[in-house]
């Protein structure tokens, strides 16, 4: 069972959903437990991230990414992998045919810490900047671009 915690004064945890309340309700008070803490991102940067993934997404076209047959969710996973790709934080695999390619890590919490998550947003910025908006006139795309710095 996975249950986000905060930590209050006197060194209490308490569930930071209301929902985990219900959950928790299955142990005993008194009984002793075993639980492993992890640190966790910023949420609120997260979800800045993948807002900005999004508006980088919406003003590029299906149909640039070669996925134009393909349902929305499945296009926007690429795209969100293509520019991860572009922003430098990839690592090279090898397939079953021996082919090298190019491989987005993944930006969930368990997998990055917040100064890596951090250096890769800057460089998500500067790779949709490139890639995604170049040439880009419209005063108003520029401005929602920018609430993203």
């Amino acid at each position: 069972m996975q249950i986000e915690l905060i930590k209050s004064a006197g060194g209490i945890f308490t569930p930071a959903l209301d929902s985990d309340i219900r959950r928790l309700t299955r142990f005993k008070n008194g009984e002793q437990y075993t639980a492993e803490i992890k640190l966790t991102r910023n949420p609120a940067f997260h979800r800045k991230a993948f807002a900005f993934f999004n508006f980088c997404f919406q003003h590029w076209a299906a149909d640039r990414a070669g996925l134009e047959h393909a349902d929305e969710t499945t296009q926007f996973n690429r795209f969100r992998k293509d520019l991860t790709i572009l922003a430098g934080h990839y690592d090279m695999v090898t397939n079953i045919r021996g082919e090298v390619r190019a491989e987005a890590k993944s930006l969930a919490y368990s997998n990055m810490e917040q100064e890596e998550f951090e250096r890769c947003y800057s460089s998500l910025i500067n790779a949709a900047i490139k890639h995604v908006f170049a040439g880009t006139k419209d005063q108003n795309i520029i401005n929602q671009l920018y609430s993203y710095f």
